[in-house]
This record gives C-alpha cells, sequence and structure tokens, in this order.
C-alpha cells in the first residue's frame, strides 16, 4: 500500500479492468487516503472516517472486480456479501454483524499464514525428527540391509540407524514409505468465544468441536506416503509454533484499519415510495446495517471489532429503485457515488485482448494443454464484441459475463473434440463465429435462452 499513488492504483487496476475509470478513480483516492490517515497525529486520525462508496450500474460491468483488485492490492482483509441474504433482528437468517464475524475470520486466516510462511524454514527440522519418529521403530524395511516392509525392533534402532534413515529421507528415497499418522478432522481447538459472537452458526459449530473433542472423534488414524505425512506433519508443527493470541492481534488491527467489505445488491433491500411490497425486513434491514456503516463494535470470536474505519463499498443495478430510496441515514454514509457505465462494443473488444486474464488468452492456454493451438482473427474479435453488445441491448443487459457464454458456445466443439485436434492450429475468424452462432442470434427467443 505505501508508495502508491491513485494514479499507480488505476494502472494497476487497469491490468484487469476496462474502463469505468470515475469508478477507479474513486476508489484510488479512497485507498490513499487511508494511508494518509495513518500517517496523522493520533488525536486527528481518529476524528477521519472513511469515504464509503456507492457504486450503480449494470451488473457484469466490473463493481465486484473492482473491490476485489483493490483489495488484493494492498493485501487488505475483504469480503463480498450479498444484502439480499440478511434479515432483520427477530427474523430467522443471518445478522448483518455476521459480515464482521466473516471478515475478522479472513483477516486472522490471512495472518496465520503469513505468520507460518515466516516459520516454514524453522518447522523443516522439528517435522523431520516427527518424521523419523514415525518411520523408526515403526515400518522401515530396506535400511541396514533388512527386507522391504520388515519392521526394525525398537531395540535395535542405534543414532547411526537413524541417522541413516535421515539421510534416506532427505534424499526422498522414503516419499513413497507408508506410516500411519493421527490427524484432526478440524485443525486446532474450538474457541470458547464463539459464545461472544452471538452467531446461531458459530454457536452450532463451536458446540459440535466441543463434542467431537470429548469423544475423540475430531481424532482418526490414516495411513499414508511419507510424502503426504510430511504435509500433513508441517501443517500441525506450523500450528503448534504459531501464537494464535498474537495473530488475533494484528488481524483485528489490520482489519479495522484496512478491512474491506463489499455489499453487493443493495438495492434489492431498498424501499420504493415507502412500500415495502410484502418483505417486511427490507427497512429493517438497512436500519440494521446503519450502526456497522457508521462504527460500532462486534463481538467475535477473536475478540471486540471497531468498524469505524472500515471501508464499505456498496453495489446495486438500481434498476427498479434508486439510491434516494434507502433510507436517509444510509445514504448518508455513502458518500462518494460512483455511476458505472454500460459496456460498449470496444469495451467488449478491449475486454477479450487487454487484461492479464482475457478471455482469449485463458481458452489459448486452456486447449494448449491439448496440444491445440488457438488463433483469434482481428475480424472474429470485432464479430464477438458486436454480437455481445447486440444481445445485451435486445435482452437482459448482463455485461461481460456476455462474452463468457458467446466465448463458450464458439469454442464449444473445438472443445469437445480437442483431442483429435493434437499438433493443429485452428483459426477462428468472422465466419466461423457466424456458423456456430447465426442460427442462435437470428432467432430472438432462441438467443434469449442460449446467449
Amino acid at each position: 500500500m505505501e508508495g502508491l499513488t491513485p494514479k499507480q492504483i488505476v494502472e494497476r487496476l487497469d491490468q484487469y479492468i476496462i474502463g469505468q475509470d470515475r469508478a477507479k478513480r474513486s476508489v484510488a483516492v479512497a485507498l490513499r487516503n487511508r494511508l494518509r490517515r495513518i500517517q496523522l497525529p493520533e488525536e486527528i486520525r481518529e476524528e477521519v472516517a472513511p469515504k464509503n462508496i456507492l457504486m450503480i450500474g449494470p451488473t457484469g460491468v466490473g463493481k465486484t472486480e473492482i473491490a476485489r483488485r483493490l483489495a488484493r492490492l494492498v493485501n487488505a482483509p475483504f469480503i463480498k456479501v450479498e444484502a439480499t441474504k440478511y434479515t432483520e433482528v427477530g427474523y430467522v437468517g443471518r445478522d448483518v454483524e455476521s459480515m464482521v464475524r466473516d471478515l475478522m475470520a479472513v483477516g486472522f486466516n490471512n495472518v496465520k499464514q503469513e505468520f507460518e510462511e515466516a516459520m516454514r524454514k524453522d518447522s523443516e527440522p522439528k517435522v523431520e525428527e516427527r518424521l523419523l519418529d514415525l518411520l523408526l521403530p515403526g515400518s522401515a524395511g530396506g535400511a541396514d540391509g533388512e527386507s522391504e516392509g520388515a519392521e526394525v525392533p525398537k531395540a535395535t534402532v542405534t543414532p547411526e540407524t537413524r541417522e541413516k534413515f535421515r539421510q534416506m529421507l532427505r534424499d526422498g528415497k522414503l516419499d513413497e514409505r507408508e506410516v500411519e499418522v493421527t490427524v484432526r478432522k478440524t485443525r486446532g481447538t474450538p474457541s470458547m468465544g464463539f459464545i461472544a459472537g452471538g452467531n446461531l452458526d458459530d454457536i452450532q459449530s463451536g458446540m459440535m468441536d466441543i463434542q467431537d473433542m470429548l469423544t475423540g472423534k475430531n481424532m482418526k488414524r490414516r495411513s499414508v506416503s511419507v510424502k503426504e505425512a510430511r504435509k500433513i506433519v508441517t501443517e500441525e508443527v506450523l500450528d503448534s509454533m504459531v501464537d494464535a493470541d498474537k495473530v488475533a492481534d494484528v488481524a483485528k488491527e489490520r482489519v479495522e484499519q484496512s478491512g474491506i467489505i463489499f455489499i453487493d445488491e443493495i438495492d434489492k433491500i431498498a424501499v420504493k415510495n415507502g412500500s415495502s411490497s410484502g418483505q417486511v425486513s427490507r427497512e429493517g434491514v438497512q436500519r440494521d446495517i446503519l450502526p456497522i456503516v457508521e462504527g460500532s463494535k462486534v463481538n467475535t470470536k477473536f475478540g471486540i471489532v471497531d468498524t469505524t474505519h472500515i471501508l464499505f463499498i456498496a453495489a446495486g443495478a438500481f434498476s427498479l429503485a434508486a439510491p434516494s430510496d434507502l433510507i436517509p441515514e444510509l445514504q448518508g454514509r455513502f458518500p462518494l457515488r460512483v455511476e458505472l457505465e454500460s459496456l460498449t462494443k470496444d469495451d467488449f473488444r478491449r475486454i477479450l485482448l487487454e487484461p492479464k486474464n482475457a478471455l482469449t488468452k485463458q481458452y489459448t492456454a486452456l486447449l494448449a494443454t491439448e496440444g491445440v493451438r488457438i488463433e483469434f482473427a482481428d475480424d472474429a474479435i470485432e464479430r464477438m464484441s458486436f454480437l455481445a453488445e447486440d444481445v445485451n441491448a435486445k435482452s437482459e443487459n448482463i455485461g461481460a459475463r456476455r462474452l463468457h457464454t458467446i466465448m463458450e458456445k464458439v469454442l464449444e466443439d473445438i472443445s469437445f473434440d480437442a483431442d483429435e485436434h493434437a499438433g493443429e492450429t485452428i483459426s477462428i475468424d468472422a465466419r466461423y463465429v457466424d456458423e456456430k452462432l447465426s442460427g442462435v442470434v437470428e432467432n430472438q427467443d432462441l438467443s434469449r435462452y442460449i446467449l
């Protein structure tokens, strides 16, 4: 995050997302402001609240991708949630505070992985000793001139034998040897902190973990190869080396200062013209979301998380409702409004060619694994771009997702018969595209189902 100017953030986003410059600029400035806030004196820092963003635009134009790439760019804890899956307190369903608990769980796992990677080298000697303990005095045939599969009696295991096995282990000669290991169905011991979370799912999961631990059902003996045992033992050793409390403290700080929650389909909980249309909990969900966005303290099994400085990015198509249909208090907590534009033929062309994860590059790489080389002619790219725009205009506008459907339809036969075309180079031109799609495109009723 440090050193990335708003211009550089936009440049990184441009590698994966075509167009939507206004949205990129808004999120880049919001991200940079977080770094600026951290550098302020403490008395001012606490007064600076994040400028939450409301993205307005049809599906498939890049709303979710912008938020997701932004989080990856700065390695920030990030979750995407659907506003429609939450219910007002008192109804059956998930409460809105669970989004903060989910974000904290993501942050905890991210930090834990970083800690484990930092300790991986230090864990290697311990892992080696544990593997030698499994091999000796268990099934260790083949060493000391013994027959394959014979057991080395405990009394005969000398330091020289252990060192000989150590060298064989390092050389990979014992990778296929079978050993018995004890594995846990759930890693780690269940934390009683789930009671503080108040989430029914967490409570049920925690109670089941405790029950399994008391009855011994969470332990299981497995016969695996030494190669597989190394992975299992490494996980156990790293798990024991990592200080969970320290991980939780770092994760909590990271979530509070740089966490990002993306709330999708927020327009679906808007109440149009003051009428809830039978959805009695819509406005209630908005009122429950409000304190989370404004800043409140949420109990999680990793501790109490303050949401004051978490960045919230909300998004919705707002085709049936308007942002003004949200309750005024919630509108005020999303001061930055960005309207994303519908994609044009030129945008579709760029999407097919320019991003690092462009569809043409993906399909070329996939078919190359079977020895089939695919070449896309310029007129084929033009034709698919035109069809994507045309079908979006005539039926539902699903944005760039239309390209996935068109590409899959165009390459369906080649993908199916790829083994018969190994070593061949197949050129995809406009005529080929028309051959595969002409019947579907001409029949509008059919195109609604197929494309």
